[in-house]
């Protein structure tokens, strides 16, 4: 008798802990090995397996670990099975995981094999990878496209296909691509040629829109209040179950009011207390911030109707102190239960420095730039650090360093790369430099910060130098 989903994942998971264990000592070739063995046993174990095995991999990076050799080249980028194509295309991606066309590679074996949570990771991951590249590559976008269609996912693949369209906008067939799927999407959802009668057809149709329902971006009042009762009802049922618990706890911020949301948090960490699994104080951490982020808005709103309220300016000056140190605290819990997640180190470090505490961030953004999607805004904060501490020299060579790498001339960020820059050169006593760059700011956005009044003063009083933070 062929052994369940939950007799693979158990299998799995023994490969999976000992893999994190040697990861820890460093051994983390040997973590490769333990894990690929373990996602042999349950290839779709996303969360357990391909997500901490590519976490482990940018560390192994971070710390030198050397890219396949030719050797591996040519022994792993084969298999006779879909299995064996997509763990041997793994295995050379956990070795360069800068190095996409691994991963594309794993695509097409994964969705052969049926392991359809694991080609939505990968195709996610390419997603996120390619819309952050510097020159995004119409291939992989058709590549993405192909792939969320193969699997039933028709919004996601309108969404790549829509891309691909920006790239090559006079392109007939991607036209027609794009109504197809269309096309498509509006069959998938309705199914009426497969309901085995009338009452199936009409709830298939309700399922599939209350499916619609849940994953739109704008849901109604009584879909909220809906999805909640039907949460409750289900964690009744088994309270213990995970699903259940993050089901509701989500359904219940979704109400946006502070008695849901705070009965939300309760959940969550007394779950976090009974099976100590950080995740769910994670999710209980930014429930909370959502929930002074939306206070911070309210009082805002007061404070613009009645500016010269000293009550009104009050409350939103303690619901900012009190976001800050929310913040501050809730990327430091992060960051220690997930070491190695780049983007938890960024967003730990940009609390850092809104903190003065630039010591702390710095090291922080250099392991961040290892993240492609991150690599640049680190850098700049890296010079940010520099520039507040006063070693003006440094700041101005990573803020040059940055500018260089990033091909993107106009955006904000390069905007803000550059005045920082500006004010570093300002800062060391080099005027006229500082005012070049300026000058060039003001020449694509005049009303960007104070730019236009630092030109002025430059020109003015060559020799003055002032001394403020650039915004974070």
């Amino acid at each position: 008798m062929p052994d369940t989903d939950d007799q693979n994942l158990a299998k799995g998971d023994l490969f999976f802990i000992r893999a994190h264990q040697v990861a820890q000592t460093n051994n983390f070739d040997y973590a490769i090995d333990m894990y690929l063995e373990g996602l042999r046993c349950f290839p779709d174990a996303v969360l357990q397996g391909h997500i901490p095995l590519h976490e482990w991999a940018l560390l192994r990076q971070s710390k030198g670990g050397k890219k396949p050799s030719m050797l591996e080249k040519v022994r792993y980028m084969r298999g006779k099975t879909p299995l064996d194509r997509m763990l041997n295309a793994e295995r050379l991606f956990a070795k360069h995981p800068d190095h996409l066309p691994y991963a594309e590679a794993m695509l097409k074996p994964a969705i052969d094999g049926g392991y359809k949570e694991t080609a939505r990771w990968v195709a996610d991951f390419l997603f996120d990878a390619n819309n952050a590249a510097q020159k995004p590559s119409l291939q992989t976008y058709l590549l993405i496209k192909d792939a969320y269609a193969e699997i039933g996912l028709f919004e996601r693949a309108i969404a790549a296909c829509q891309y691909a369209v920006r790239l090559k906008p006079e392109d007939k067939d991607l036209a027609d691509e794009y109504h197809r799927l269309s096309a498509e999407l509006t069959l998938a959802k309705g199914k009426y040629e497969n309901a085995g009668d009338f009452r199936d057809s009409i709830k298939d149709r309700q399922s599939q829109e209350k499916l619609q329902a849940q994953a739109g971006v704008v849901k109604t009042d009584d879909y909220r209040v809906s999805a909640a009762d039907q949460a409750r009802q289900d964690f009744a049922q088994d309270p213990n179950l995970r699903k259940n618990i993050v089901n509701l706890a989500q359904t219940l911020s979704d109400l946006h009011n502070d008695q849901a949301e705070n009965e939300a948090i309760g959940l969550l960490e007394n779950a976090y207390k009974s099976k100590s699994d950080f995740s769910f104080k994670e999710q209980a951490g930014q429930i909370r911030l959502k929930q002074l982020r939306r206070k911070i808005k309210d009082a805002k709103k007061a404070f613009e109707i009645k500016p010269d309220d000293k009550q009104a300016r009050d409350q939103l000056l303690a619901l900012s102190s009190q976001l800050n140190s929310a913040e501050l605290e809730h990327y430091r819990l992060c960051f220690e239960n997930y070491p190695t997640d780049l983007q938890i180190k960024y967003e730990y470090g940009v609390r850092l420095v809104r903190n003065k505490r630039y010591d702390e961030a710095i090291p922080l953004f250099q392991e961040a730039q290892k993240d492609p999607r991150r690599k640049i805004a680190a850098m700049d904060k890296i010079g940010l650090c520099f520039f507040m501490k006063g070693w003006f020299t440094d700041a101005i060579d990573i803020f040059n360093n940055a500018i260089n790498s990033y091909e993107l001339k106009e955006d904000s960020l390069a905007k803000e790369m550059r005045y920082n820059l500006a004010r570093a050169y300002q800062e060391k006593g080099d005027s006229e430099k500082a005012l070049e760059i300026y000058r060039r700011i003001a020449q694509l956005d005049f009303a960007y910060k104070d730019v236009r009044q630092r030109i002025d003063k430059l020109r003015e009083a060559p020799e003055t130098k002032e001394h403020q933070d650039p915004t974070v």
